[in-house]
């Protein structure tokens, strides 16, 4: 009931002496030890620490350069240990490697994937450690990876370099909607969208759209996040005088390759275009 006989409350009380201590940022005033105080008295404390130390390696130097000049033994050059140490390249590994567990964590707490749901080809191991990249295959070796055999992978060529495409069974194997571009360099019907009649790496005579379209699906299958590069296949050189593969749609024939007027428009067959090639592989 004292609030009744006095409602102003207590006067606060002026800290006493021995609670006072000098206020580091200022040597003519004192200030009180609470709790508010006290990170910046610890750190004055710290500081002097620091400097006891400092001067007492300097000392220790300094003896250390009397002893030298008496031509006495002494040991190797003390380091100061009070001097901020320089980040070198392990103390850059470390900090690259503790962002990445800082990184990786995060992701798994907000998104529930380590990667951020990132489930590119640069989250595959085979990006980093393929099988054999480097492999030569004949085309008659390579043909042999056309799914006939259920025990081998399916390898598809484009422009020479060859793919594995197995991680893919359904569009690529037998039966599947695709099945005709492995085991074989179709480079050609890549460009033309003819994948019954260019069936060949042979791109003499393309547009230069048609060209673009192949160079399209070669960075196609060497960016995918399940199809692997695994080698190149070798080629017979093109006769240059054998003749060109004819375009399947007459229209886009006569746009790459316009005919003369010994040339017969109507001896090109319409019933061989074909639809083109979606990008759903």
């Amino acid at each position: 009931m004292s609030w009744i006989w006095n409602p102003d409350g207590d006067a606060p009380k002026p800290p006493t002496e021995d609670n006072m201590v000098q206020d580091p940022s200022d040597p003519t005033r004192k200030v009180s030890k609470k709790a508010a105080n006290q990170p910046f008295l610890a750190h004055k404390q710290y500081k002097e620490k620091q400097e006891q130390e400092h001067q007492a390696w300097l000392e220790r130097n300094r003896e250390r350069e009397e002893k030298l000049a008496r031509g006495e033994e002494v040991g190797p050059v003390e380091v100061d240990p009070t001097a901020e140490q320089e980040v070198g390249l392990l103390g850059l590994l470390k900090f690259i490697v503790y962002l990445i567990l800082v990184v990786v964590i995060a992701g798994k707490f907000f998104t529930g994937s380590f990667l951020w749901e990132y489930d590119g080809k640069w989250a595959r191991l085979k990006t980093y450690w393929p099988e054999n990249s480097g492999r030569l295959f004949s085309e008659t070796y390579l043909a042999t990876f056309d799914g006939s055999d259920p025990t081998k992978p399916l390898y598809l060529a484009i422009d020479g370099d060859v793919f594995d495409v197995s991680s893919n069974r359904r569009t690529y194997g037998p039966g599947g909607p695709y099945h005709h571009m492995v085991g074989v360099d179709a480079a050609r019907s890549f460009g033309t969208g003819c994948f019954a009649t260019h069936r060949t790496h042979d791109l003499r005579g393309l547009t230069d759209n048609e060209l673009r379209g192949v160079q399209h699906w070669k960075e196609f299958f060497t960016d995918h996040k399940t199809y692997y590069k695994v080698g190149k296949v070798l080629h017979h050189p093109i006769d240059p005088k054998s003749p060109i593969p004819e375009h399947c749609d007459p229209k886009k024939e006569q746009t790459s390759h316009p005919t003369t007027g010994n040339s017969n428009p109507a001896s090109y067959s319409k019933g061989n275009s074909e639809t083109p090639i979606r990008e759903e592989l």
